[in-house]
Parts: C-alpha cells; sequence; structure tokens
C-alpha cells in the first residue's frame, strides 16, 4: 500500500520536474531570437539588476546570456531526477531566475493595464504574474532535491 500511495507523489514530481524544465529550456531558446531580446531590453535595460550589462554586451548578448542561464537551469533541473545535486542546483537557479524576474513587477511599465487599478493586470502584469506558480515549482522541486541530497 504504501508503494501505491508514493506513486502518484513521485509522478507528480517528475511532472512538475520535466514541466519546468521544458519551460526553461524554451524560454531559455527564445533570448536567442532578435524579437525576444528586444522584448527582454524592454523591460530589464533600465532596471539596476541588469542596467550595467547593456552597454557591455548589447541587447543580443544580454539575452544570450540570460538564455544560457535558463538553458542551464532547465538542463540541470531535468537532470535531478537522477542526480539530486543536479537537483538542487538547477533548482536554485529557477528560484534565482523567477526572483528577479518577479521583481519586475515592482519595476516594469504596463503592470496595471491603462485606466484601471491593481489588479487589473495589463499584459506586463499578466506576463510576469505566471511566474508566481513557476516559482513555487522551483522552491518545491529545490527543497526535493535538498532532501534526496541530505538522505544519500
Amino acid at each position: 500500500m504504501t508503494q501505491l500511495a508514493s506513486q502518484p507523489a513521485l509522478d507528480g514530481r517528475a511532472a512538475l520536474r520535466f514541466g519546468i524544465a521544458l519551460i526553461l529550456l524554451w524560454f531559455g531558446y527564445m533570448k536567442f531570437l532578435p524579437y525576444e531580446a528586444e522584448g527582454v531590453a524592454g523591460i530589464a535595460r533600465d532596471y539596476w539588476l541588469f542596467g550595467w550589462l547593456y552597454p557591455i554586451v548589447g541587447v543580443s548578448g544580454a539575452s544570450i546570456l540570460i538564455g544560457v542561464l535558463e538553458i542551464t537551469a532547465g538542463l540541470l533541473i531535468a537532470a535531478g531526477g537522477r542526480w539530486p545535486i543536479a537537483g538542487l542546483m538547477g533548482g536554485l537557479m529557477g528560484i534565482s531566475t523567477f526572483m528577479v524576474t518577479l521583481s519586475f513587477f515592482f519595476t516594469a511599465p504596463g503592470i496595471v493595464a491603462d485606466g484601471y487599478a491593481f489588479p487589473g493586470l495589463g499584459s506586463t502584469g499578466q506576463f510576469l504574474a505566471k511566474d508566481i506558480g513557476l516559482l513555487a515549482i522551483c522552491i518545491f522541486l529545490t527543497l526535493d532535491a535538498r532532501n534526496r541530497v541530505m538522505r544519500a
């Protein structure tokens, strides 16, 4: 009975792991495309955490750097099912990624729809709000990986 009871939890963790890995890999790939690089620059160029980067590497370079970090996080999270330490590192990278993205919620233009007050989110606000769930998944998977590393 214990094995049957634990199977959905294992399947759920695997679904979360590969779902978030796919999202990070996809988002990372998109950062290599010029239209995505411009879109990211529209939010990140004037942000204190990234503003210094754009004069050094430009719009494309900054976007590619972000993309490499997202792809690395996705690969590590995917590997975390087999190697918990990889999942731990990838999960921490995912948490960092989504914490940074969510911090734009307080500074980016277009968070609230024109003519409305919060919680009337504009398109940028809606785009960023999904990261709340993605952050929660990364936290869950990071804690799971940490527990598996501690047991090893």
